[in-house]
């Protein structure tokens, strides 16, 4: 591991264009040697884009390897490049709302795209904020992780363990909380609300956190530019009424903005996780099906 962080911290001098097809081409052979995780992704492009050609579904699964495989490469300019260059890379979509997030505690909501580190980045090049951290099994790699993440204005990161009170006294404090809400972590303080139209275990802790810290949502999504031009990171407007007094059409309300995403940029969402392991009661499991 000490040796490929060695070699991505020499691959972070490289022009962008370079190590964009440097990654697409990593990815491309990744989509071949990992079946299982392909099979993943089909699956889950199965359920929820039916409409598509299982030669359409193939081609979106290579293109998503390709992508994830790129942003994991381009994170060594993440970690180890100027700001002045991640400012020269990284294109704000409008500028950064400071003001706004100043003015009341702010929940920015990063759903699983894979760029999401490069919206971490143009945040923490900003303002300190706090979020969720999973230490890493590799203790080398959890450190260059830690590292990178921390280069800029310094973040406060909780585990799971933490719970929600940490989180809120640091939103009271005026600290951000960079979300990250649609991975399935199993059906405690979560529900099965639509994604995609199949029900998925969706954690209710971005509709409960704004309630209880009387926090505003805005949303913020990174993708890629194209020709290998850098980034965009995208801070959407801060979402009205929200959560409402009903929970779970909050929760809803907020797959329903990712979905909406999910569509504008296909290949760059987060497929080869098991979005929907967790079953309601009675239901088969989806990735166990040989196919």
């Amino acid at each position: 591991m000490r040796l490929l962080i060695a070699f991505m911290w020499l691959l972070h001098w490289l022009p962008l264009p370079i190590l964009g097809r440097f990654g697409v081409a990593v990815g491309s052979l990744l989509f071949i040697a990992m079946p299982a995780r392909r099979k993943i992704a089909l699956t889950n492009l199965r359920l929820c884009m039916p409409e598509l050609t299982e030669k359409q579904r193939v081609a979106l699964a290579r293109q998503h390897f390709q992508a994830y495989s790129r942003s994991v490469w381009e994170r060594s300019i993440l970690w180890w490049s100027s700001e002045a260059r991640l400012n020269r890379l990284i294109k704000k979509v409008p500028a950064f709302p400071g003001q706004q997030i100043a003015a009341k505690p702010t929940i920015l909501l990063c759903p699983h795209f894979v760029c999401l580190d490069v919206a971490g980045a143009a945040t923490a090049m900003e303002i300190s904020a706090s979020s969720m951290y999973v230490q890493q099994k590799n203790a080398a790699f959890d450190q260059a992780l830690r590292n990178g993440r921390s280069r800029f204005k310094p973040p406060k990161l909780f585990t799971r363990q933490d719970g929600i009170k940490t989180i809120l006294r640091a939103l009271r404090d005026g600290l951000p909380y960079f979300m990250l809400p649609d991975m399935d972590f199993g059906e405690k303080d979560a529900e099965f609300v639509p994604f995609f139209g199949v029900p998925a275990a969706t954690l209710t802790a971005t509709a409960r956190l704004a309630l209880a810290a009387k926090a505003q949502v805005i949303p913020v999504i990174a993708t890629f530019l194209p020709n290998y031009q850098g980034w965009q990171v995208t801070y959407y407007p801060a979402w009205d009424d929200y959560p409402g007094d009903d929970i779970t059409a909050a929760t809803r309300r907020m797959n329903e903005f990712i979905e909406e995403r999910v569509r504008e940029a296909p290949a760059e969402y987060f497929w080869t996780h098991k979005r929907f392991k967790t079953r309601p009661e009675g239901e088969a499991s989806f990735y166990n099906q040989h196919k």
